[in-house]
């Protein structure tokens, strides 16, 4: 004989099912964001998306359920990318890796597959089962009534979200901390939801049609370009030096120790001179798009500093590509684990033929000197290249990278130990101390890159230049620079660039400060290789601004620059 549960008992282990899901998920999820207002934060989008799946359901265990399970399920997600990939969870993430690396991510970690694949097949059947046997608590009414509870509530519910979500909301303070902490610290559904509003992309003020063809329908159609005398095209080395500046630009750095080579012209070198990036104190990311891209990431908003999140996979023209189109193989030499802040992805889409992080490597992340980098990039160099294909490697270090405060003075190595910067504070001595210190080291590796590149036949461009300066615990704001009055506003955020090739070439245009951006024509302009209609358009912006790009003083020029980019090249698609 079969044993039936009564319709009623079937639906009461539903709904008490439900309950424990959600109950389940409002503890682990929600009550272990660090913060109360975090918690309830949470706990009211739980709600809210719990109450709009109820009236849109009609059956209560059913959207228990699944609210509770996309909770937990985004819990799990956002704590395992942390884990594995070093980098949270975002919205854009379920684009990027549905369309990019999800499967190639899952084969690095095959229980992660297993359990992915668990969860496919295990969690629709608890849900039909559910379905099927959860409460109607509506279906008894008339139909016109049923559907207007259920309208009225699904909207009372979606509005109450929109109102939670709001960064002028009752949450409002959660919104105001700083990206850092948004990117790395533990309330990992705060961020998530958080980055939805910060992530939207903002695009700049334009100018009508006319006004653009006007100006830059001449750079639509490239000048001829000559081939360089040397064949095949140089090999190009960019170098991204992680907080590294000048320090002889500073008033108070007047001993010798503070005039490096790396950061002075010599016979080879075609163009030098102050840089102008649009971070301070961290987000060499956003600095990477700039020189990739060509546009600085600031003109679009809080969305701009999520750049290899949001940014990367919707720009079309970048340097790697072009030089791809050129023929050239393109190489990425990363100093951290390739998800950190996904790296490994962005270079992807700004065009890398090929990524090498610091497991490649086979070095050892945040204690990797510039010395042990270049030395790499060397060997893998010379691994991939092949007769008459030209390389362009692209080398991160992290020599630099902060804090320069954490040993005393008397643990650094002669002469910095002895205290030579009398001008300064003992707090900014010891900063800028420990910063000469680690940045002669760098000069050292720089050298060595030099002879390794430039002391051969083979025609090679090398480009290095810092991304933004340290903090120093904020101290560095205080310092003063040798600048010109002009500059002087753009001190925190000016540190330097420099281009050298070892073969002959006309000296590039120089500039009181050149702005990140225009960096990559820069380099084309330096290794002589011919250009495409956005990079002409981007040279002619920055010969017509003097290196200045969202601080050009002709804002009508920079508004039909921007029109002429976006809707006519397609910039970001």
């Amino acid at each position: 004989m079969k044993f039936h549960l009564p319709s009623i008992a079937r639906g009461n282990v539903a709904l008490s099912f439900g309950v424990l899901v959600f109950a389940l998920a409002i503890w682990a999820v929600a009550w272990h964001e660090p913060d109360l207002q975090e918690r309830l934060f949470v706990l009211a989008l739980m709600v809210g998306i719990g109450g709009t799946l109820w009236f849109a359901f009609a059956r209560p265990a059913s959207s228990l359920l699944v609210s509770g399970g996309l909770f937990l399920l985004l819990k799990f997600i956002s704590v395992t990318k942390l884990r594995y990939l070093e980098s949270p969870l975002m919205p854009a993430d379920f684009v990027y890796f549905a369309r990019s690396s999800l499967v190639e991510t899952l084969e690095h970690y095959p229980h992660l597959l297993w359990l992915g694949i668990a969860v496919c097949i295990i969690a629709p059947l608890v849900l039909v089962l559910v379905w099927r046997v959860d409460y109607r608590p509506l279906s008894h009414m008339h139909s016109w009534l049923h559907y207007g509870i259920r309208t009225v509530g699904v909207t009372g519910c979606m509005l109450a979200l929109w109102y939670f979500l709001l960064p002028q909301g009752p949450f409002s303070p959660i919104y105001n901390k700083g990206l850092w902490n948004k990117l790395s610290d533990q309330a990992h559904l705060t961020n998530f939801f958080i980055t939805i509003h910060d992530s939207a992309i903002r695009m700049p003020a334009m100018a009508d049609d006319a006004l653009a063809e006007k100006n830059w329908s001449a750079t639509a159609t490239p000048a001829t370009v000559a081939l360089p005398a040397h064949k095949p095209y140089p090999d190009i080395v960019q170098v991204l030096e992680e907080s590294t500046f000048n320090p002889a630009t500073y008033t108070a750095c007047n001993i010798p120790l503070c005039k490096l080579p790396m950061f002075q012209a010599d016979a080879r070198t075609r163009g030098h001179g102050l840089l102008r990036t649009h971070t301070f104190g961290g987000g060499t990311w956003v600095s990477e798009f700039s020189v990739f891209s060509g546009m600085p990431q600031d003109i679009f908003g809080p969305a701009g500093m999520y750049a290899p999140f949001v940014l990367a996979p919707r720009t079309s023209d970048t340097l790697p590509k072009l030089l791809r189109r050129l023929g050239y193989l393109t190489v990425g030499i990363y100093p951290t684990d390739g998800g950190f802040l996904n790296g490994r992805n962005a270079y992807h889409a700004y065009g890398f033929d090929q990524f090498y992080d610091v497991r490649d490597l086979g070095l050892t992340m945040w204690h990797t000197s510039d010395a042990q980098m270049f030395a790499a990039a060397k060997r893998i160099y010379d691994k991939v290249r092949k007769p008459g294909q030209p390389v362009f490697i692209m080398v991160l270090t992290l020599e630099e990278h902060g804090p320069h405060d954490t040993k005393p003075l008397a643990s650094l190595p002669t002469p910095y130990n002895h205290d030579p910067l009398h001008d300064l504070s003992p707090d900014q001595a010891l900063n800028m101390e420990t910063y000469l210190s680690r940045v002669h080291d760098s000069d050292t590796g720089m050298a060595r890159l030099e002879h390794d590149f430039l002391d051969r036949p083979d025609p090679t461009v090398i480009v290095h230049f810092g991304d933004h300066l340290p903090s120093f615990g904020g101290l560095i704001r205080k310092m003063q620079r040798t600048l010109p009055a002009a500059l002087q506003p753009y001190q925190n955020n000016l540190t330097y660039y420099m281009i050298k090739s070892n073969f002959a070439g006309p000296a590039l245009p120089g500039y009181p400060m050149l702005d990140i951006a225009y960096l990559p024509s820069m380099v084309l302009q330096a290794a002589g290789l011919p250009s495409d209609p956005y990079f002409s358009a981007l040279t002619s912006f920055r010969n017509r601004c003097h290196g200045l790009y969202e601080s050009c003083p002709d804002k009508p020029l920079l508004r039909s620059y921007y029109t002429w980019i976006f809707h006519y090249l397609h910039e970001l698609n």
